[in-house]
């Protein structure tokens, strides 16, 4: 989507890590990402530098830094940073706009939950609004206004509506192959110039075979 001496944006489709695991260290957006700037040399010390992460089955907008400074630099800055996701959840939410907070936390088990109690949890804020009503799903507008470890899948779960296809938190024989979650948008500083950046992608493909033909947002 984007690229410059210091910084890539890119679409990250559904299904493909942001970084290796100790299963999988080849077929990630980091690595790709990392074979492009070397140009095929091997040898070269090119590399990209995660600023921060989507799940493999969460597309959207993914930021990279080109070199340690301009990460920092990113990183440093994050909470000045925009996200925005779109998601398709089961049933109607009430009211149609709103915040969910709670404090989450995760477990030995790698699963994330909402506590009650402050000095467990991380205190986590998730701002929604209703798009469109449809089929039985509603399709939302989040802004996330923290950035939790999966902080959008378990306050909509959380609030009786779990987003379409999420196989963790969602709805027991849940039949849907893809993860309705995407980040739509992203604005930040440059690390350098200090100018503003705004990127936005399509709704994806699967978005609409669930709710119909969605308006842009």
């Amino acid at each position: 989507m984007y690229e410059d001496q210091d910084v890539i944006v890119i679409d990250k489709p559904v299904g493909l890590l942001t970084m290796g695991t100790e299963r999988d260290k080849s077929h990630t957006a980091q690595a790709i990402l990392n074979d492009y700037v070397r140009k095929g040399n091997s040898r070269s010390r090119n590399r990209v530098y995660i600023v921060h992460r989507l799940d493999r089955d969460t597309s959207g907008i993914l930021v990279f830094a080109k070199h340690e400074q301009a990460k920092r630099h990113l990183q440093d800055d994050w909470t000045n940073t925009e996200k925005r996701y779109l998601a398709i959840v089961y049933g109607c939410l009430t009211p149609p706009e709103g915040t969910i907070s709670s404090y989450l936390v995760e477990n030995s088990a790698l699963t994330v939950y909402s506590t009650s109690d402050a000095s467990k949890g991380k205190l986590s804020h998730t701002a929604y609004r209703t798009l469109k009503e449809a089929r039985g799903f509603s399709l939302l507008e989040i802004d996330l206004l923290t950035g939790r470890k999966h902080q959008i899948r378990v306050h909509l779960s959380d609030k009786g509506h779990p987003v379409v296809g999420d196989k963790k938190y969602g709805k027991k024989g849940d039949g849907y192959q893809w993860l309705a979650l995407h980040a739509h948008s992203i604005t930040f500083t440059h690390p350098f110039t200090g100018q503003r950046l705004s990127f936005e992608t399509a709704v994806p493909e699967h978005f609409m075979r669930l709710i119909g033909n969605i308006r842009p947002v």
